[in-house]
């Protein structure tokens, strides 16, 4: 079943509702197509207009190529006759009809339809409709093929003027364009001539300029010191930055090659002094703690270690294995966002964190206690220490718990771990670290280190992050810059001194697995460090062990004028400018026995007097140097001579002798009254 075919209906005809809605298409298209004419009988379809705008497109682009042929090529008056006799007769073949004198390249129009047939009755409407499809194409083409009408605009050649205007022209006047034309050539010749002149010209003071600016570089690459008027003018205004770190790298440059680079007359201690006073303008450093650097490093590697102190170190987690993985820890922290790397081949729970969109001290794996942060430089002392299970440890101060938590972590939550702190407020941190993180064989104490062998001792190891100036963490506390003098170290080297000793004494030699010492300082400086390993090795039966440490620079074995034990090379240094960390020194020793060693007075004296923190509290307190100095005469045995005894008779010890005269009996002396009660 299907429908009927109605007869009588009517096929459709014209657009539908869709093609209503696209007028705008016809409206562009009758841009393109010819205005209709009062002949044309039949209407175009859309694909014929299509067609014929494509067309006349194509043709008016071969037009343009003809006419520019023509114009490179000129023709003589024979040829352009020929041109416009052709052009101006019909060809009789076809029958086609020229209006007037076409322009030149163009074709006459030609009439290419065909005679049309007679069509039977008995065809239908569709093949009508087919046959005026294919009429209106013939006279598209017959349209096309016809020249350019008035209302059209005649194509405009390089030179602008038109082709039929070259031919309305004279032989005299054609002749008198050429010969124009060809001056034109010759002035465009001199023209380009007269320029590339000028450009050679051009490109020989460029050259001049160009090995004038290396003369001048040159000239300038000698760096010249500043004048005392000049300095005195720069400390009078507001300095000059830029100025002052271009000058600081010059004046580096000329100290490495000084004998070459040196201005003449002028001695090394003067470009020091001025290299001195930038770096202290443009850091803002302490003339003495700038002065230790200069002495302690390089002066390209002196830049460079100031320069790392002005940028933070990267933050980084120690991942607690006593609840979870290292894997699983980064994980989580990724799809919160976090973007992360393991902390090197070194460290097997290091994590260091780039950016972040969460806090990473308020997210719930450290809440949990899945991690704590903590710097890359706390973890190699506990490295080095090497706890072992079921074993006494010792953190003599331990504020505020990372070192013994991580140790805690190592030794798996077995033995006894004894967190020592004598800051009472610090040990506050330290308890809920510990909770957290989950931490249960640890006992905490509150005492003075320096007392702590009478309270205990028999440990196994000992690890000691002796207070210190801070001079290897300046990126995080910049104060350390300028508040810290000479004082200020000497009496932390004293009271490292004191605290090295009694960590030594806490440790059993005669342990089976340990008897190890650990001293650590987040300092740079040699009197907190070498200097106070030097000083135990003589005090006691200790020796210095490797760190077991594979990176890490070693430590000084002579500084300046002063020479330390040779075992001190394998005491490691950190540095922020070379292994992005904070500055940190560690030193690992080993005890062999229990005895103190006794040294002689004259030994002691030498070993006082030497060592430069030996009387911290001489410099430290003007008021009691006389003290102190005439105890060090007593120690280098300058002894007070004693009064011979009297003549008369013997005198009492500690007691003022009494005047007797000659011949005289010497006073009874008072008996003691007993109470009858007593009796």
């Amino acid at each position: 079943m299907g429908r009927k075919l109605d007869v009588l209906r009517k096929e459709k005809r014209g657009p539908g509702r869709k093609a209503r809605k696209q007028k705008g298409a016809e409206v562009e298209l009758a841009k393109f197509l010819p205005p209709a004419t009062g002949n044309s009988g039949n209407k175009l379809s859309s694909h014929a207009r299509k067609r014929a705008a494509k067309r006349r497109m194509e043709s008016g682009k071969t037009q343009a190529r003809k006419n520019l042929l023509q114009l490179k090529k000129p023709t003589d008056k024979g040829e352009m006759d020929g041109i416009s006799s052709t052009a101006e007769q019909p060809s009789p073949q076809k029958g086609g009809k020229c209006r007037g004198p076409a322009p030149l390249g163009t074709l006459c129009s030609l009439s290419l339809t065909p005679a049309k047939r007679s069509q039977p009755a008995g065809d239908n409407e569709e093949e009508r409709l087919k046959s005026s499809e294919s009429e209106g194409d013939e006279d598209v083409d017959a349209w096309e093929s016809m020249g350019d009408d008035g209302s059209n605009e005649e194509m405009v050649d390089d030179y602008g003027a038109s082709s039929s205007e070259e031919e309305e022209l004279l032989p005299i006047e054609q002749a008198a364009r050429k010969q124009k034309s060809g001056r034109e050539g010759l002035n465009e010749d001199d023209s380009e001539e007269e320029e590339e002149r000028v450009s050679s010209q051009s490109k020989g003071q460029e050259e001049e300029e160009d090995t004038d600016l290396q003369l001048n570089m040159e000239i300038d690459e000698q760096f010249v010191l500043p004048s005392g008027e000049e300095i005195e003018k720069e400390t009078a205004e507001p300095p000059d930055l830029h100025l002052i770190h271009q000058r600081i790298k010059d004046n580096v440059e000329v100290l490495q090659d000084f004998k070459v680079k040196r201005e003449t007359g002028r001695a090394r201690q003067e470009y020091l002094a001025l290299l001195h006073q930038d770096l202290a303008a443009y850091y803002s450093y302490s003339d003495f703690l700038l002065k230790k650097l200069m002495e302690l490093f390089p002066l390209p590697e002196l830049v460079n270690f100031l320069e790392s102190n002005e940028v933070p170190r990267p933050m980084t987690l120690r991942t607690n294995t006593l609840k979870t993985r290292r894997r699983d820890l980064a994980q989580a922290l990724i799809n919160r966002g976090v973007n992360l790397d393991p902390l090197g081949k070194w460290s097997k729970t290091g994590l260091v964190v780039y950016d972040s969109s969460v806090p990473i001290g308020a997210t719930p794996e450290y809440l949990a206690g899945h991690y704590m942060l903590q710097g890359a430089s706390s973890l190699l002392p506990v490295m080095a220490l090497a706890p072992q299970e079921n074993e006494r440890i010792l953190d003599m101060c331990c504020a505020p718990g990372g070192k013994t938590s991580y140790i805690a972590q190592l030794m798996k939550n077995t033995g006894v771990i004894l967190a020592n702190d004598s800051s009472a407020e610090r040990l506050r941190s330290v308890v809920g670290n510990l909770h957290r993180l989950g931490v249960t064989n640890a006992v905490l104490s509150h005492c003075d280190g320096r007392q702590f062998p009478m309270v205990l001792g028999g440990f196994d190891r000992v690890l000691l992050d002796a207070p210190c100036s801070g001079t290897g963490v300046i990126s995080k506390d910049p104060a350390v810059k300028t508040n810290k003098d000479e004082r200020d170290v000497l009496r932390c080297a004293h009271l490292q001194k004191e605290l090295i000793l009694s960590a030594i004494d806490s440790v059993n030699a005669a342990s089976e697995t340990g008897g190890y010492v650990v001293y650590c300082t987040c300092s740079i400086m040699v009197e907190e460090n070498e200097w106070v390993v030097d000083y135990a090795l003589k005090k006691r039966n200790v020796r210095l062990v490797p760190t077991g440490l594979d990176f890490g620079k070693e430590g000084f074995t002579r500084f300046k004028e002063h020479r330390f034990h040779p075992s001190l090379k394998s005491t490691r240094r950190f540095y922020p400018h070379t292994h992005n960390m904070d500055g940190f020194f560690i030193a690992k020793l080993k005890k062999f026995s229990n005895a103190i060693p006794k040294m002689q007075k004259d030994e002691e004296s030498t070993v006082e007097t030497a060592s430069p923190a030996s009387a911290p509290e001489v410099a430290a307190e003007p008021q009691l140097k006389r003290k102190k100095l005439e105890k060090l005469k007593v120690t280098t045995g300058q002894k007070k001579q004693r009064q011979p005894p009297s003549k008369g008779g013997s005198v009492q010890r500690h007691k003022r002798p009494f005047p007797q005269r000659p011949g005289a009996r010497p006073p009874a002396r008072k008996q003691h009254r007993v109470h009858p009660n007593r009796q």
